[in-house]
């Protein structure tokens, strides 16, 4: 473990999160952390020299990682059954087995197969504006840290491209094929209470909600991106507008999410 984390408290509930700004697989156990409550430390890593930090700690690149109890965890779908174990109110995971099987079903869709297709797109129209890219995911650092990143990222492009499966139009058509599928299934599937698995809040909703919201951009959220927004970006954004899951998504930030913008360094209570 590198030096940086090493301060960690052993056997103790204080955890540290390791992140991007204004990713759904992030925002995910940040919406978790928020809604439970749990006491934490953030550090916001910028992608691409966030590499040798995550490598050191879990032997991969994926973020969010958490540390806890000289510990190392990654993958957004292991780290919230490991917060649920822990911290159980407000519950996130169903107690009834056909409900709790359908929202592991709404996960694993999603984390597995839509949300990576649509981060195609998304990362596409962002690279195509360099400043829009490093904006984004340089949120909150010093204007000449952010320029420094923009600058560098043409050179990491290719990269990022390959890293994420962008190999020229036809994946970014696929991508916008798989907002399209997500979206319309959120639209179908939340019933007029709003939610998508056992008329509540839960864990169904928080993963689709978490993905969208990079479509949705809801208003006073942890996932409302800097503006203005990078041309490329905002006409992908535009491209959903009117869609009623944005509309959806939107709500359930300001009904559920219960935080206004993201952080680096303790969360509200942390000693």
């Amino acid at each position: 473990m590198s030096a940086a984390y090493d301060e960690v408290p052993r056997g103790t509930t204080m955890i540290e999160l390791l992140q991007f700004r204004h990713s759904p697989y992030n925002e995910k156990v940040r919406w978790a952390l928020d809604l439970k409550r749990v006491p934490h430390r953030r550090h916001s890593l910028l992608p691409g020299p966030h590499v040798a930090t995550l490598r050191r700690l879990t032997g991969r690149t994926q973020t969010p990682v958490i540390v806890a109890e000289g510990h190392a965890i990654d993958g957004s779908a292991r780290i919230l059954e490991w917060i649920e174990a822990r911290w159980p109110q407000p519950a996130l995971f169903p107690t009834d087995a056909t409900d709790r099987a359908e929202a592991l079903r709404i996960q694993h869709w999603f984390d597995e197969d839509l949300t990576p297709r649509i981060r195609r797109a998304v990362l596409d129209a962002l690279l195509r504006q360099p400043t829009a890219f490093a904006g984004v995911f340089g949120e909150g650092r010093p204007p000449l840290q952010r320029l420094a990143y923009a600058i560098a990222v043409p050179l990491a492009a290719p990269l990022v491209r390959k890293g994420n499966g962008i190999a020229g139009e036809a994946s970014v058509e696929d991508g916008l094929r798989a907002a399209q599928q997500a979206l319309d299934f959120v639209a179908e599937r939340a019933g007029a209470n709003g939610f998508l698995v056992g008329g509540r809040f839960g864990l169904g909703d928080l993963t689709a909600g978490s993905t969208l919201a990079v479509l949705a951009q809801p208003p006073a959220s942890p996932m409302a991106g800097p503006k203005p927004y990078g041309a490329a970006f905002a006409a992908l954004l535009g491209r959903f507008e009117a869609h009623p899951a944005v509309a959806w998504t939107r709500r359930l930030y300001a009904r559920h999410r219960g935080a206004s913008r993201d952080f680096d360094g303790p969360s509200e209570g942390s000693v």
